[in-house]
């Protein structure tokens, strides 16, 4: 029983991996981490107490929930990251075109 569980439960995740024709993002990577991390201990809690099965379910379940949250959050800190980059990209744009302006000033000036 526990084996047929795990198997169903690694053939729905290469399913779910396999299939997606974009690269995942970072809360999808943070689930599915989450999830094979979960289940992974707990089909090890579980069969201490003799249900691996229900361990790997549950812990499947909440490494999943665990690992979009913590993919989430990471995913929003990378926007933010990027969001810095472009004003830093864009402000030292306007800091050479600045640059370039006092210079041709100079230039006319000692015409």
């Amino acid at each position: 029983m526990k084996r047929a569980l795990t198997t169903v439960l690694v053939i729905s995740l290469a399913t779910f991996l396999l299939s997606c024709s974009e690269p995942l993002t970072t809360r999808e990577k943070g689930a599915g981490i989450g999830t094979l991390t979960g289940a992974g201990l707990g089909a090890i809690i579980g069969s201490a107490t003799g249900h691996a099965g229900a361990g790997a379910g549950i812990g499947a379940a909440v490494g999943l929930i665990g690992g979009a949250l913590i993919g989430d959050q990471m995913q929003a800190r990378q926007k933010q990251e990027q969001a810095v980059q472009q004003q830093l990209a864009a402000q030292q744009a306007e800091i050479q075109r600045q640059n370039q302006e006092l210079q041709k000033l100079k230039a006319q000036q000692q015409r």
